[in-house]
């Protein structure tokens, strides 16, 4: 992957003048501010998933069902406006896979379609069914699962083999349980599992009382790992003292990293253009829900409340304060001004896909081969996101920041090799 560089650290880069809007202190503390009360609200909507699931699996109906997922989709909203604190932040980076780890070989977790198949030479736990076997045997380990427990997922099976696809925690994967498999390709639909899948009594795919199981032991665990991400940015936590202990100056490069390093490599490249350039399905981040094009808008909303300084939050723990805008706009207004409407443009080509996801085309439909227009739209929001990382790169420029470092990605710096 290529990594961007740029500047170097001066002296006098971040001098406050009595015409600067905010001092660095004040928006480093607000940024804190805002992780904090956005990794609150993940965890309380993840506290509502949870009833929301246990009032399923005591009660299996389609309609209990069906307000689980819509729990699931209310709590992905503030959980990836985080994601602008991933780059930059160590504590959150190392992290961020117990709870946010895509793609996911779901084979591993429970039945799939027998288009899926049965092996793979890079993964051989590809297909190895935890919910049908109680003892899971590849690549010459042998685990006992005869209890789905929270340590067995999070201590031996999640990365199994040392494979990152390999995913049986978080989010993506209670989202598998909730939706099953997405078999429509680039036509109409999401996964549907029936609600039967959960209930012994009227037993469909096999193993219910298994399948219960790992769906109570994985919510519960999605809310101790958020849990520990909510105290650490909380006054006093980890990723507090992690910030602080940087100083201003690299306090302030962990903000740009992060606006940067997602804007370009990780949603631009990863997460979009490369699905777009393979017109593959698979290649979306919330692909058994149909919920990508939230994903993907909620990334955006989470790069501009760093840089504003504002949190909007669905729980009404707003946050508003110093920010990063508002150090531009007293040392270089113009570059302000260049800096807000890159962003805006962002927003407002990603407000256009999901218009067009609730009008009716998924974003797997979006990036389907043939589909000249839905492809106009994503590539409109890559083009965006391209064009406000290349403001960034003067706004870390203009500050004198030193070593900052965005992520890169094949799919725009190298596109060729997503084909070998």
């Amino acid at each position: 992957m290529k990594s961007l560089k740029f500047g170097l650290l001066t002296a006098t880069a971040l001098f406050v003048t009595p015409a600067m809007a905010a001092a660095p202190s004040d928006v480093l503390s607000n940024y804190g501010d805002i992780a904090q009360a956005s990794y609150a609200d993940s965890l309380a909507t993840a506290k509502t998933l949870k009833a929301a699931i246990d009032k399923f699996l005591d009660e299996p109906t389609e309609a209990n069902l069906e307000d689980a997922r819509s729990a699931w989709i209310e709590a992905r909203n503030p959980y990836q406006q985080t994601e602008a604190y991933r780059f930059g932040n160590a504590i959150v980076d190392d992290w961020e896979g117990k709870v946010n780890a895509w793609p996911l070989d779901e084979g591993l977790i429970d039945y799939v379609d027998a288009s899926y198949g049965e092996d793979s030479e890079e993964n051989p736990f590809y297909a190895a069914n935890l919910i049908a076997n109680p003892s899971l045997k590849a690549g010459g380990e042998t685990i006992d699962a005869s209890n789905i427990t929270a340590s067995l997922l999070a201590d031996q099976l999640q990365e199994a083999g040392e494979v990152e696809a390999n995913v049986v925690t978080g989010y993506h994967a209670v989202e598998f349980m909730l939706w099953g498999q997405d078999l429509n390709g680039t036509d109409a639909g999401a996964g549907s599992r029936p609600a039967t899948d959960f209930d012994p009594a009227n037993c469909t795919g096999g193993n219910c009382e298994r399948r219960v199981q790992y769906l109570r032991a994985v919510t519960d665990l999605l809310i101790s790992d958020l849990e520990e991400m909510a105290a650490a940015w909380a006054p006093g936590g980890a990723a507090r003292e992690e910030l602080a202990a940087k100083g201003e100056n690299g306090g302030l490069a962990t903000i740009l990293t992060g606006m940067g390093s997602l804007s370009y490599g990780e949603l631009a490249g990863e997460r979009i253009k490369l699905g777009l350039l393979l017109h593959d399905p698979e290649e979306e981040h919330d692909c058994f829900a149909d919920n990508t094009h939230m994903s993907h808008l909620n990334d955006v909303i989470g790069i501009r409340n760093v840089y504003f300084g504002s949190y909007s939050s669905p729980l009404g723990n707003d946050v508003s304060g110093a920010s990063l805008a508002d150090i531009l706009a007293a040392k270089d207004p113009a570059l302000a001004d260049e800096m807000k409407a890159k962003l805006d443009a962002t927003l407002a080509a990603f407000e256009v896909m999901k218009a067009r996801a609730e009008g009716g085309e998924a974003y797997d439909q979006m990036i389907g081969e043939g589909n000249d227009e839905g492809n106009a739209v994503v590539q409109a929001a890559v083009d965006a996101l391209v064009d406000q990382t290349a403001s960034i790169e003067r706004v870390v420029k203009v500050l004198g920041l030193d070593e900052v470092a965005f992520e890169g990605s094949d799919s725009l710096d190298n596109p060729g090799a997503v084909f070998e």
